[in-house]
């Protein structure tokens, strides 16, 4: 049983109808798989955005479609492109027992217990999420990732460095367990070498307009001598 549980009535309204859903406050969604024909169902915006936040896509929730119980992932919420508001979400229905594909969040801890982080160096996460499968119950709100060992700007956490618990696969077997998670960087260097670079471009930016000054200057000259 999952921590995540929200209630969905069945929805007979379509297309550019459902609109009239969004403007009551209901969130228009499907659910999908399982034994049967997709569902067409509606929910509270406020109860779903909160379900949600919490679950996201990688926490198994509990549905209630007008009583009936139905475990589920979210699998794709459809946003507006302006107002960044919930329009539509599909959630797929899964049992107990199914190994299924979520996306888990990277989380990275104890750098700051790090000699890395007492050099005044910082770390830069490059990969936030990754996919991975389990049954339902094995489903991991987030991989940690024990940062405290990084002492230089050579080291870094890399896939391979993932522990997933058990239970929990990587959904590629054919990513490179080399493919970077986390690079460790000197902030006052890369501070240095963009301002370093700031300089050359004004000094080349100078130079040039100093050779079109100086072309004009002579096109002058030319034009004067000719009268």
């Amino acid at each position: 049983m999952s921590e995540d549980k929200l209630s969905l009535a069945k929805r007979e309204l379509t297309g550019k109808k459902v609109k009239s859903l969004r403007e009551q406050g209901l969130i228009p969604s499907v659910v999908f798989g399982g034994k049967g024909e997709p569902v067409l169902t509606q929910s509270s915006y406020n109860e779903t955005e909160k379900v949600l936040l919490s679950a996201g896509y990688h926490s198994p929730i509990d549905l209630d479609i007008d009583g009936k119980k139905q475990m589920a992932l979210v699998k794709v919420v459809h946003l507006d492109p302006v107002k960044r508001t919930i329009q539509n979400i599909e959630f797929q229905a899964i049992s107990a027992n199914q190994v299924v594909e979520a996306t888990a969040p990277i989380k990275i801890v104890n750098f700051e217990q790090s000699d890395a982080s007492k050099a005044h160096l910082a770390i830069l996460q490059v990969m936030e999420e990754i996919d991975v499968k389990a049954k339902p119950a094995d489903l991991p709100e987030s991989i940690i990732v024990d940062a405290s060992g990084l002492k230089t700007i050579e080291d870094g956490i890399v896939i391979s460095d993932l522990q997933l618990p058990a239970g929990v696969e990587l959904v590629d077997k054919e990513l490179d367990p080399e493919s970077a998670v986390a690079n460790v960087y000197d902030p006052a260097q890369e501070a240095a070498e963009r301002e370093a670079e700031a300089e050359a471009d004004k000094a080349a930016e100078e130079a040039r307009a100093a050779e079109a000054e100086a072309a004009a200057e002579s096109g002058a000259a030319e034009e004067k001598t000719e009268e």
